[in-house]
C-alpha cells in the first residue's frame, strides 16, 4: 500500500502554511483533546492542517486495507459512485480511487467547514478527474433529510460521533436510503470502536443485509463482551509526520473495526485469521472465526501447501 503522491504532496504544501513548532502545538492539542475528552470539533483550517498532518495517512492505510480486502473477496465490484458520509478532508475518497480507478461519481457529506475547505485544496492537487471533480456537500449526519444513491456508501470514523441513540437510525438510513448496494462502516479498533461496529452488524443483518467482511457468516457474533474483533494496518510515516508526532519509527500501526454488508450475495470467506499467528517449531497456531465460532486451529509442516499458506497468513488474513 502506498498513499497516493499528489495525496501526499497536498498534505506537505498546507503543512507548510504553518511553522513547524506551531504545527507540532496543534497537534499535540487534538491528540490529548480526542485521547482524553468527546470533543472531536476541528475549529480553525489550521487546527484541519494539523489533523491531516498526523491522522490522514494512518486513516488512509485503514481505509485502503478494507476496500482491498472487500475487492479482494468480491472481485466483481466496480463502483461507479462512492459517498462518503463525514468525510472529514476526503481520505475514503482518495483510499477508494486507488483500488478502483474508473470510479465516475464521488460525493462527499462533511459537517465541518475548515474540513470541507482542506478537502477541496487537496482535491485540487490530484491528477484523478473524480477526485477532481468530486461533489462537497455541508451536512449533518444527525439531519439528513435526503441522500443521493451511490454503489458504495463509505462511513469511516463518523457513526461513533454520533450519540449512541442514533447511531442504529442514521445506519438504516444509509442502507435503505443511500446504498445501491454496498455499506461499510469503520470505526477505531477500541472495545467502544468495535461495540459500534457490533451494533451496526446486528442491525444491518436486520435489515436483511449480506454479509461481506470482516465476518465468516452473518451468525451473532462470536466475540464476548471481554474481548473485541479489530485489525492493524501499517503505513509508512511521512517526514512531517515524524517532525509532528515525534515519531521515532518509520512507521506506524492503525488499529481498526469494521463490516461491510451489501445488498446482492457474494461468497462468504471459510475463515479469518483474528490473532496474530503463532509460529512454533515445525507449527503454526491459528486463531480463526469460523462459521461455526472462534476456533485455535494448529498447522503441522507435515500439512505441506496449508502449512506454507499460514506461514505467509497474518492477523486479519482470510483462510480458506
Amino acid at each position: 500500500m502506498e498513499i497516493p503522491v499528489d495525496l501526499l504532496n497536498g498534505i506537505e504544501e498546507e503543512s507548510n502554511k504553518i511553522p513547524i513548532n506551531k504545527l507540532i502545538s496543534l497537534v499535540s492539542d487534538i491528540s490529548n483533546r480526542y485521547r482524553n475528552t468527546d470533543d472531536k470539533h476541528i475549529s480553525s483550517y489550521e487546527e484541519a492542517i494539523a489533523y491531516i498532518s498526523y491522522r490522514m495517512p494512518a486513516t488512509f492505510a485503514v481505509i485502503y486495507a478494507v476496500l482491498k480486502d472487500i475487492k479482494d473477496i468480491c472481485s466483481n465490484i466496480n463502483p461507479k459512485s462512492i459517498l462518503d458520509v463525514g468525510a472529514g478532508p476526503g481520505t475514503a475518497m482518495w483510499a477508494a480511487t486507488s483500488i478502483w480507478n474508473d470510479i465516475e461519481q464521488i460525493t462527499l457529506l462533511e459537517k465541518n467547514k475548515n474540513m470541507i475547505k482542506i478537502g477541496k485544496n487537496l482535491s485540487a492537487n490530484s491528477n484523478n478527474s473524480s477526485i477532481k471533480n468530486s461533489i462537497w456537500l455541508e451536512a449533518d449526519l444527525e439531519n439528513l433529510s435526503e441522500l443521493p444513491k451511490h454503489d458504495i456508501v463509505i462511513a469511516s470514523y463518523s457513526i461513533g460521533e454520533l450519540n449512541e441513540d442514533v447511531q442504529s437510525k442514521i445506519i438504516k438510513k444509509l442502507w435503505e436510503s443511500a446504498a445501491n448496494d454496498i455499506l461499510i462502516i469503520i470505526e477505531p479498533g477500541t472495545k467502544i470502536g468495535f461495540s459500534i461496529i457490533k451494533r451496526a452488524r446486528e442491525t444491518l443483518i436486520s435489515l436483511g443485509a449480506h454479509v461481506i467482511a470482516p465476518c465468516p457468516h452473518a451468525n451473532e457474533c462470536p466475540i464476548n463482551d471481554n474481548d473485541w474483533c479489530h485489525f492493524s494496518s501499517r503505513v509508512q510515516r511521512t517526514s512531517i509526520h515524524r517532525k509532528v508526532k515525534n515519531g521515532q519509527l518509520p512507521y506506524e500501526d492503525e488499529k481498526f473495526s469494521y463490516i461491510c454488508v451489501s445488498k446482492k450475495h457474494c461468497n462468504m470467506i471459510k475463515s479469518r485469521i483474528i490473532r496474530h499467528p503463532q509460529i512454533r517449531k515445525g507449527h503454526i497456531i491459528l486463531d480463526l472465526c469460523t462459521k461455526d465460532g472462534i476456533k485455535k486451529v494448529t498447522v503441522k509442516k507435515s500439512d505441506g501447501d496449508i502449512y506454507k499458506k499460514s506461514r505467509n497468513s497474518k492477523w486479519g488474513s482470510v483462510f480458506e
